[in-house]
């Protein structure tokens, strides 16, 4: 028997024995096993925001996110707990950055304005829409629409880690959960009452090959925007730019939904 193997059979047992006993020991040993997971999660996170928002600061938070997923985890379920904890973490990060609002007001009008203009032309055209009318609709040329996409692309990080109520207050999913799943890139896996996912599904499949790319390869291939660049052969700028216009497609879609347009 491989250590791997050998040591997942003990973290397993350790799972078990932790909810039965909810043991101080077993939870503190869990926490700084995880602490990596916590430094990486934030790693992450940070890549997408301004410099001036402190990375030990996402840390702090983030653990928060750790300790409530080994409370919350059920080791029965089948889940492995790194995959689980990792999208608590995420989550506790970006709900203490929106409870300190770091987003300067400026760059969140910046934001709305963009968003309303997609959500304003894919209900008048009833398709996804080009930049340059997105462009023409907000009065800019296309390279000053870029230069805004790169000035809100911290809040495109915020935004995609919003929740989405599917009809049920316990029923609840966000963009970044949709994306980071796999086998639910098919619409057809997905229940019909779950009307918030196959809207976001749909959506990623129709956007822009480039778009797409750039979000399955962040937040499913783990590859950081440098390394995105290399691979689409495009700088890191460009790379901001096609990930702030995904998610700002897909939340006018999601926004277009709830009106009953698409």
């Amino acid at each position: 028997m491989s250590d791997n193997v050998l040591n997942e059979k003990i973290e397993a047992q350790a799972w078990l024995e932790y909810k039965k006993t909810r043991s101080p020991k077993l939870r503190d040993s869990f926490i700084r096993q995880y602490a990596p997971l916590v430094r990486y999660v934030a790693g992450k996170v940070a890549m997408g925001l301004p410099q001036n928002v402190d990375y030990d600061d996402l840390v702090g938070y983030g653990v928060f996110g750790l300790i409530d997923a080994i409370d919350k985890f059920d080791p029965e379920k089948h889940v492995k707990f790194k995959t689980y904890a990792v999208t608590r973490i995420r989550g506790a990060i970006f709900d203490e950055l929106r409870a300190i609002d770091w987003v300067p007001r400026s760059v969140r009008q910046k934001s709305r304005e963009v968003e309303e203009a997609i959500v304003n032309l894919e209900s008048k055209l009833g398709r996804q829409v080009t930049d340059k009318e997105i462009a023409d609709e907000l009065g800019l040329k296309e390279d000053e629409f870029n230069d805004t996409l790169i000035k809100i692309s911290g809040t495109s990080v915020l935004s995609l880690n919003d929740v989405w109520y599917t009809g049920d207050e316990n029923d609840k999913v966000s963009i970044v959960e949709s994306i980071e799943s796999p086998q639910t890139l098919n619409p057809d896996n997905i229940v019909e009452r779950e009307v918030v996912k196959k809207v976001i599904l749909e959506a990623l499949q129709e956007l822009p090959e480039k778009e797409k790319k750039v979000l399955v390869l962040y937040y499913y291939e783990d590859l950081t925007l440098k390394e995105i660049g290399k691979v689409l052969e495009v700088t890191e700028s460009r790379v901001s730019q096609l990930h702030t216009k995904a998610i700002l497609r897909l939340r006018a879609r999601l926004m277009n939904a709830r009106k009953g347009i698409f």
